[in-house]
């Protein structure tokens, strides 16, 4: 695709927004020309995360809130477009993420021909809306080659992210945390690390109700437990190998409460401090693990603005450079969306998105399907 202008439409597992990105796509890579931030409206989210777990009704509230969800992706685009004095016929593609619901991969099923990753948020209705081919189900045609179906970020970190001569990891925290470990000019491989933001987020909104912890103040104040720390690393999860992801199904509070159960009047502070130290650790253990001797880490997502979380990070991986992706070239607020923007046009131009070394499909795969403006 030879210089197109594209919108990418993510909403992860923290689901507090709509991350909408207008990217130039052309054969020097990918520019971030404008960005917006949708507010997904509390009752919306509520629904969200009802419907991601198991209860009555459920293709009922499913199908409504796929249509629900359409209808906000597509205005997310729209108010993105007017902000950038674009008009929709200006534009080639919308490639959107949607919300993920469920995600149950092959590697977390006791039998694969059952694993499967469900994203909603009806690309008809925002192709409908907005007038704009939009690209969209990126991950269930890599499922469907045996693969993990995610992290789908790494190939395009692979085109953005590479220095000749130079090994890094890029990492996205999300809700999820995942690593891209990048060997000069190759893709060395990339996975899901376990939680990112997801636990840090959830149990600052159950004891203070607030959505988030901003900077990680609260977690810097606290002191880890140490045995409690120890419980949540002893997940099989981190035993694994290989092409590997996960979501918000396997690390959730009840997981937490579990492992918190043997212990009596713990401090909620210390536990969102020991919360921190699990994801950073979980994160530091990835890349030191990982098979590429890095020297330099960039972080992305919203974990780059938890400076106590920074922090941790910065002491476990010296002495590799760490620092946000702004610094060579992209708001690491926006990597994500112009991760879809990118593979949009990917599918658009006939080549494949996915790559076989992250994700273990059997090879590489044109991802997505296309439903016309």
């Amino acid at each position: 695709m030879s210089d197109a202008l594209v919108v990418g439409l993510m909403s992860g597992t923290s689901v507090d927004a709509v991350d909408s990105a207008l990217v130039r796509v052309n054969a020097s890579g990918v520019e971030l020309l404008n960005t917006h931030e949708h507010a997904i409206p509390p009752a919306t989210r509520q629904r969200i995360a009802a419907v991601s777990h198991t209860g009555p009704d459920e293709i009922e509230r499913m199908g409504e809130l796929d249509r629900e969800l359409g209808l906000l992706f597509g205005e997310a685009a729209l108010v993105l477009l007017e902000a950038a004095d674009t008009r929709p016929h200006e534009v080639t593609a919308i490639g959107s993420h949607g919300q993920t619901i469920r995600h149950r991969p092959p590697s977390g099923a006791t039998n694969a021909a059952q694993s499967f990753t469900l994203q909603i948020g009806d690309p008809n209705t925002i192709a409908e809306n907005t007038g704009i081919t939009t690209v969209a189900d990126f991950r269930r045609r890599d499922i469907a080659a045996g693969g993990e179906g995610a992290p789908l970020a790494p190939a395009f970190h692979a085109a953005a992210f590479t220095k000749k001569g130079v090994n890094r990891a890029i990492v996205n925290i999300g809700g999820i945390a995942n690593v891209t470990l990048l060997e000069g000019q190759d893709l060395h491989s990339g996975f899901d690390t376990g939680p990112g933001n997801t636990l840090l987020d959830h149990w600052v909104m159950r004891h203070q109700g607030k959505s988030f912890d901003r900077h990680g103040q609260w977690s810097a104040e606290g002191e880890v437990i140490a045995g409690s720390l120890q419980r949540l690393l002893q997940h099989p999860y981190f035993q694994r190998s290989g092409p590997r992801s996960t979501g918000v199904e396997v690390f959730n509070l009840d997981w937490v409460d579990n492992c918190l159960a043997e212990s009596e009047n713990l401090s909620p502070r210390d536990v969102q401090a020991t919360l921190a130290e699990f994801t950073a650790i979980t994160v530091a253990n990835a890349i030191q693990h990982g098979g590429v001797a890095v020297s330099e880490v960039y972080i992305c997502g919203g974990g780059a603005h938890n400076t106590d979380l920074m922090r941790r990070l910065y002491h476990k991986l010296a002495p590799a450079q760490l620092d946000s992706t702004s610094v060579i070239g992209m708001d690491p607020d926006w990597v994500e969306a112009a991760t879809f923007a990118w593979l949009a046009s990917r599918t658009l131009s006939g080549l494949p998105g996915n790559a076989p070394v992250v994700t273990g499909a059997e090879g590489l795969r044109i991802l997505g399907g296309i439903y016309p403006g």
